[in-house]
């Protein structure tokens, strides 16, 4: 049974279809190994066992009676701490919302449950989801499968470690400016970025609507098109047949290969050259306006963020980690006439960026150009913080601005991962492309 922990929730559905895999004992396997990790406290907020059993019990009445809704019934995966859950508590990693008891669950959740995925829990995160870190001083920082010592990466930092250290099968988070992406690189998963407005956020505590998306941190990509499927009630799509033969990538030279800690570097050149093998073409691509786009962040992030949060802030602003609550702030001394300005202008950069990549199946890049930072440093060395915050997002809030939908893939090199972005709402393109690079990169 403790192979179960290493399977993909894809085959763990197979098993479980095939009779092979009883629902109620794979729950009890996981509970069993999150109750016993020493890191448990550091990955879950809280570990709903009454309700992860009572759906088991249930996904296995309808395995017996051949009714599953879906591959993943039965499968247990846990939940980012901003997914509102009935009579669970649901705080976003912050103080300020401490004893937050949402009397229904988020509509992803509905709906995942609806599949008959099991809920295992809630999961640790950066507060109030404001840091590509997973830095957590209020509540707890998971580290990084690959580095005890080392950050895994926000905001999403326990999701994705709660199936990096085999606690969960998959872990569902959000992403505003890469908050799925980095975890997922820096613990060796594969992480879906999905386009802004396409998942519901119904029940999702938010931190900026205009950017915030929610997706998945899995194993596969076959699972993360499995998981899309549950949480939006939408068909899966099919990768069956992908190949990288005739594809056409745009290997992105703006920005996003300068700093690049030396793994990174060598891990994506690598992976480059596997592409080219299995039949892709890659083309160097420059965008200048992205280097405009990325200035205008400051702007557009924390004015958000902050006009959506300054009123529960201000009343106790001593209860959040310092560096937190000094990025929320910056958004108060923004003119509202800069905010609109600053909108026009990345609309017209989205347009450019539209016709620069049109002829390409996707955009290349390292997911994040640092590996996981030293904890004690971060928390010790305000410069240092700083740089690896901004580093650590550089790449993936790429994709958030341009309003695209992103991957983040595994290259074999721990923590460096591969981010293709493809275009606005066309996941399942995406997916399929995905599916061909993680054949060549296996």
């Amino acid at each position: 049974m403790s192979d179960w922990l290493k399977m993909s929730a894809a085959d763990l559905g197979r098993g479980i279809e095939s009779g092979d895999i009883d629902p109620l004992q794979l729950t009890q396997t996981y509970l069993d190994a999150i109750d016993a990790h020493p890191l448990r406290d550091r990955i879950y907020a809280r570990v709903t066992h009454e309700r992860a059993l009572a759906e088991a019990t249930a996904a296995a009445e309808r395995a017996r009676a051949g009714q599953r809704r879906s591959l993943l019934d039965g499968v247990p995966i846990s939940w980012k701490d901003l997914f509102d859950t009935a009579d669970i508590g649901t705080e976003s990693g912050s103080d300020l919302l401490l004893g937050r008891v949402p009397d229904r669950d988020a509509l992803v959740l509905s709906n995942a449950t609806a599949m008959g995925t099991v809920c295992l829990g809630k999961t640790h995160m950066s507060e109030l989801a404001f840091s590509g870190l997973g830095l957590n001083p209020v509540k707890e920082s998971p580290p990084s499968v690959n580095d005890a010592d080392a950050v895994s990466g926000g905001s999403s930092s326990g999701a994705a470690t709660s199936v990096a250290f085999g606690l969960a099968a998959c872990g569902i988070g959000s992403d505003t400016g890469g908050s799925v992406r980095i975890p997922s690189a820096w613990n060796d998963l594969v992480g879906l970025k999905t386009t802004s407005g396409r998942v519901s956020l119904e029940g999702v505590v938010p931190l900026c609507l205009k950017f915030d998306t929610v997706g998945p941190l899995t194993r596969t990509v076959e699972d993360a098109a499995l998981c899309l499927a549950l949480l939006e009630g939408s068909p899966v799509a099919d990768l069956r047949g992908a190949s990288l033969k005739g594809r056409r990538f745009a290997d992105l030279q703006t920005m996003v290969q300068d700093d690049l800690d030396d793994p990174v570097r060598a891990s994506y050149s690598s992976a480059l050259d596997r592409l080219r093998d299995a039949g892709a073409e890659i083309i160097p691509l420059d965008v200048p306006d992205l280097t405009e786009a990325m200035a205008l962040s400051g702007v557009l992030f924390t004015t958000e963020a902050y006009g959506l949060w300054k009123d529960v802030i201000e009343v106790s602003p001593d209860l959040m980690f310092p560096a937190i609550l000094e990025r929320f702030r910056a958004g108060g001394d923004v003119l509202g006439a800069d905010y609109v300005a600053a909108w026009a202008r990345l609309e017209q950069i989205r347009m450019i960026w539209d016709q620069a990549t049109s002829g390409f199946d996707g955009v290349l890049s390292p997911t994040a150009p640092i590996l996981p930072p030293n904890m004690e440093r971060l928390l010790s060395d305000d410069e240092y913080y700083v740089r690896a915050n901004l580093l650590a997002l550089r790449n993936t809030r790429i994709g958030n601005l341009m309003g695209l939908c992103g991957l983040s893939l595994p290259t074999g090199t721990p923590s460096c991962g591969l981010q293709v972005l493809g275009k606005p709402n066309c996941e399942e393109a995406l997916l399929r492309v995905g599916a061909a690079v993680e054949r060549a990169l296996a």
